[in-house]
């Protein structure tokens, strides 16, 4: 029998865990606010203006947070994976925004992690993309919030379930990048005046040259790039987390906790449920337990 100091420490570190959670949430939020209504143009000049040190430090704390608050619940797995993610993040960004493409596929390491470890790792992961990534562009700083928005809004997607149909990832994606746009266009526009982007900053001068206010023709633009880009990407990491061996993929707590993919043995438990008759039979070669379920 455990002893009640075992038993209260057990149930304190989730509640710790949250905490922290929610603090990293409060630190990157706020200084997105903070952004939103100082409009700081000093900050294209990089991480020693002021204004950049003020969201440098406030989305570094936030990430930081995170980190801190599921490190204990991560595999080794998923901690070696996220500086891969922060590559692929920024190798593709940088790439894709200076072509004709009105995309971004800046988030694929991000929605990768998040799937693979839940939504505060996927937010992490988001942030701190955005955090290296300005050291060798500036103007990637700001939006650092939508990118933890991101991350969070993927492992949500993951944990109810939206990626056990392959069809529902873009589903999940396309309404993923319409929250995306709609927070990333004020920075834009109030902090650069426009976006970065060569093929996005074509569409945002058409819709000027119809007539539209800044911040009206950003998000137009916004909505019309972001919630194709996040399908594209959520598709592609479907593929990709799909593509693993299943002994790979069942490494990572999350996906077993929360039955983030669909499978065989998933297909079984269904059947094994209270109410249809049936009995789980365990897989040639495989132990109780080690099912989708967690």
């Amino acid at each position: 029998m455990s002893s009640p100091s075992l038993t209260l420490a057990s149930q304190e570190r989730p509640v710790r865990r949250r905490l922290l959670e929610i603090l990293g949430a409060l630190a990157i939020a706020a200084t997105y606010i903070y952004l939103v209504l100082n409009q700081p143009t000093d900050i294209t000049g990089g991480p020693g203006s002021a204004s950049a040190l003020v969201a440098l430090s406030g989305f570094l704390a936030g990430a930081v947070l995170l980190i801190i608050a599921v490190l204990p619940t991560l595999p080794a797995s998923t901690l070696v994976l996220i500086p891969v993610a922060l590559v692929l993040n920024i190798v593709l960004g940088q790439f894709v925004g200076s072509t004709l493409v009105p995309f971004y596929l800046d988030a694929i390491g991000t929605v990768l992690i998040a799937v693979l470890a839940g939504p505060a790792a996927g937010a992490a992961t988001g942030a701190l993309s955005s955090i290296v990534w300005s050291f060798f562009n500036p103007t990637v700083l700001p939006f650092a919030a939508g990118a933890a928005l991101i991350g969070c809004l993927a492992g949500l997607a993951a944990r109810y379930g939206l990626f056990r149909r392959f069809y529902l990832a873009p589903v999940a994606g396309f309404i993923t990048g319409i929250i995306a746009g709609v927070v990333s266009a004020p920075v834009a526009a109030f902090v650069f005046g426009g976006t970065s982007g060569v093929a996005t900053g074509a569409i945002v001068s058409a819709f000027r040259a119809m007539g539209d206010t800044l911040l009206a023709a950003i998000t137009k633009q916004a909505l019309l790039s972001d919630p194709m880009d996040k399908a594209i990407v959520f598709t592609i990491v479907a593929l990709l987390v799909y593509a693993l061996p299943r002994r790979t993929s069942q490494q990572f707590p999350f996906i077993r906790r929360h039955r983030v993919l669909a499978g065989k043995d998933q297909a079984r438990k269904d059947q094994a449920a209270p109410g249809t008759g049936h009995t789980e039979t365990p897989a040639p070669g495989t132990a109780p337990g080690t099912g989708l379920n967690g």
